[in-house]
């Protein structure tokens, strides 16, 4: 095989390995579960929650950096991205479980925000998350992350605990226990 074509076989695997962005409202369809990829990550443990707006499909806005009061479970995702829909049942789900002790923001980095976020809201019928958005990705930047989902913990006073990049099991006793640090 030639280095051309070794070259161009590496470049579309890697392509057809990364999440579809050409059909933004129809997430990226997999055959089995995988196992999720995330892992606890506190080395930027200390920094301070952004002061970011995010808005609703109503128009309302919410300052990030006022929550502080209480812990934040803080979710970037998109409607595109698997294992993000896939994590969006079992953060409801801690939402309900913490309740009022942590609140579970989940802000979502699609382009077309509530064209498509609204739908997807309806459609999961979640009962304890709103629709968040942050059309422009933003509060992705902010905090560094180019890959999706991303999650990070704040303690009440608004500094990281850690994050998590990719999807994780929030349903797990490793979850639980790692949220439990900020909310002790």
């Amino acid at each position: 095989m030639s280095r051309l074509s070794l070259t161009l076989a590496v470049i579309l695997g890697l392509s057809l390995a990364a999440c579809d962005r050409g059909e933004p409202e129809k997430a990226q369809e997999t055959t089995a579960t995988p196992a999720p990829t995330g892992e606890i990550d506190r080395s930027h443990a200390g920094d301070l929650m952004p002061a970011a707006n995010v808005r609703d499909p109503d128009g309302r806005t919410l300052n990030l950096g006022a929550l502080q009061g209480t812990p934040v479970l803080l979710n970037l995702w998109a409607t595109w991205c698997a294992p993000c829909v896939k994590e969006m049942p079992l953060l409801d789900s801690l939402s309900a479980d913490y309740d009022e002790m942590v609140h579970v923001i989940t802000v979502s980095q699609d382009a077309r925000g509530a064209a498509v976020v609204t739908p997807f809201f309806a459609k999961g019928g979640y009962a304890y998350l709103e629709p968040w958005m942050d059309e422009e990705a933003e509060l992705g930047f902010t905090l560094g992350g180019a890959q999706l989902p991303m999650t990070v913990l704040y303690d009440a006073m608004g500094q990281e605990v850690w994050r998590v990049t990719g999807d994780f099991d929030w349903s797990s006793e490793e979850a639980r226990s790692a949220i439990d640090e900020a909310v002790s």
